[in-house]
């Protein structure tokens, strides 16, 4: 696995192109839809590796509280996972870009490392929310990312932050933004 890691005031960051569901760390971010119900692409891989009580730990949190909002996040326990917690996050869909989706976007990262900092985690990966199905351009994906994540471990929200990315040209496309938004904690 390449690995490219990126000292960040106290914290690093790291890019890899790797299953999420094989990390060994204390939480994985799913990019969940509002219903937690599982879904396609990153989600249903996770609903299908957690097995089937990360389902009715999710369907009790909707029963609770209602469909998680688009820039809000949840943790779970990770049950089959190699990781022990779960961090739920809804992105936005992309709509041209005129509809506060970089906000949003910038919002998932920010409460999902907030949702971790509150369970007392240090590392946790995240998938590229919202750069699947639901179509935000994955270079402005990853410039607000990275600028979201970079202030998190600035604020040592937690220790460690890993990009898990799902393809080669994703991992170039993540490390070009990394060397801009970085520069100065490389």
């Amino acid at each position: 696995m390449t690995v490219h890691a990126f000292a960040v005031g106290p914290g690093r960051l790291r890019l890899v192109v790797a299953d999420i569901t094989t990390l060994s760390v204390d939480a994985i971010v799913n990019a969940a839809n509002p219903s937690l119900a599982g879904g396609g692409g990153v989600d249903g891989a996770i609903h299908r590796a957690a097995g089937p009580r990360l389902l009715a730990a999710c369907l009790d949190i909707v029963r609770g509280s209602g469909p998680l909002p688009t820039g809000q996040a949840v943790a779970t326990p990770g049950f089959d996972l190699p990781a022990a917690h779960i961090i739920h996050t809804v992105g936005p869909v992309w709509r041209g870009g005129g509809h506060d989706e970089p906000i949003l976007l910038a919002s998932a990262y920010r409460q999902s490392l907030l949702a971790a900092k509150a369970l007392g985690l240090g590392s946790v990966a995240f998938p590229a929310i919202s750069c699947g199905a639901y179509g935000f351009p994955v270079e402005q994906a990853a410039a607000t990312a990275l600028r979201t994540l970079r202030q998190g471990l600035m604020d040592a929200l937690v220790a460690e932050v890993t990009m898990c990315l799902f393809s080669g040209r994703a991992l170039d496309v993540w490390r070009e933004a990394a060397a801009s938004v970085l520069r100065d904690e490389t």
